[in-house]
């Protein structure tokens, strides 16, 4: 196979097929977008938590005041870039709701996992085009863990934002909302068999971190997430659609996204699609 014309984060490849006009801005045109505070936030919840759950795994355990301190020397790293004026979250409350989550995921929802793998790096995988273009997915399982539940593996994949948790209208209770990740736990789900020759066999988990100011946690299900990756005998997967896509150069716009916002996207000041452009 020929080298790869274009590499793309695993985490990123379901995003082509949410606004592939912006996942074209950032990935191929490298256009920046400067986040608010509250991404910052979900960053050093997510350095937190991986902190603590990479240690249990070495089998030299921290304890959730050790996380705690990675949560904030994440959040004031000096290094991080953001525009105060995206979101009202003071640097104070952002502190207060991070280490509320850091604690509660610590000492009530760690326990319940026995993980294998923490943010675990994949081998390359290629994809054919056609016509020379070669796509090659690559990196890591962001945020994401593996588990092990008796003869079962799957993965869980943190989320976290102030819409990470929502309340079912129906029976009031909160779950993860698990809009819009299934192509990225496929991918996930795809790599991981394609890195260990292993299968998934569990249904993925997402656990939802929400960084409202009722920091709550909450579990949401995405069943069967690889076969939107990879189709079965009678509909084709997103693999299929993706070298379709990535061969023509196409990249439509979604004015329906849910990151067709200011906050999320670089194009957003400049995109002609939006509604009220």
């Amino acid at each position: 196979m020929s080298e790869p014309s274009l590499t793309i984060r695993a985490s990123a490849f379901g995003s082509w097929f949410d606004c592939a006009y912006r996942a074209e801005g950032i990935y191929l045109l490298g256009m920046r977008n400067v986040v608010g505070r509250r991404a910052v936030l979900g960053t050093a919840i997510h350095a937190g938590t991986a902190a603590f759950d990479s240690a249990k795994l070495n089998g030299s355990t921290i304890s959730a005041d050790d996380a705690a301190g990675v949560l904030i020397d994440t959040l004031y790293d000096p290094d991080n870039e953001f525009d105060p004026n995206k979101d009202n979250l003071t640097g104070r409350e952002a502190e207060l709701i991070g280490l509320k989550l850091i604690s509660k995921y610590c000492h009530e929802w760690a326990p319940k996992f026995d993980y294998v793998a923490v943010e675990m790096s994949v081998n390359p995988l290629d994809i054919d085009c056609g016509d020379g273009t070669v796509i090659r997915l690559t990196g890591t399982l962001d945020r994401a863990r593996i588990y092990k539940r008796d003869d079962s593996t799957g993965i869980t994949d943190l989320k976290t934002g102030s819409r990470a948790v929502i309340e079912d209208k129906k029976t009031g209770i909160h779950k993860a909302s698990t809009i819009g990740h299934g192509a990225q736990i496929g991918t996930y789900e795809l790599l991981y068999s394609h890195t260990t020759g292993q299968e998934i066999n569990a249904d993925a988990e997402i656990l939802g971190l929400s960084t409202s100011s009722t920091a709550r946690i909450a579990t949401g299900t995405i069943k069967n997430a690889k076969r939107i990756i990879v189709g079965d005998e009678n509909n084709p997967g997103l693999l299929e659609y993706a070298a379709k896509l990535f061969k023509a150069g196409l990249f439509p716009p979604n004015p329906r996204s849910l990151l067709c916002n200011e906050k999320y996207c670089p194009r957003w000041n400049t995109c002609s699609f939006r509604e009220g452009a």
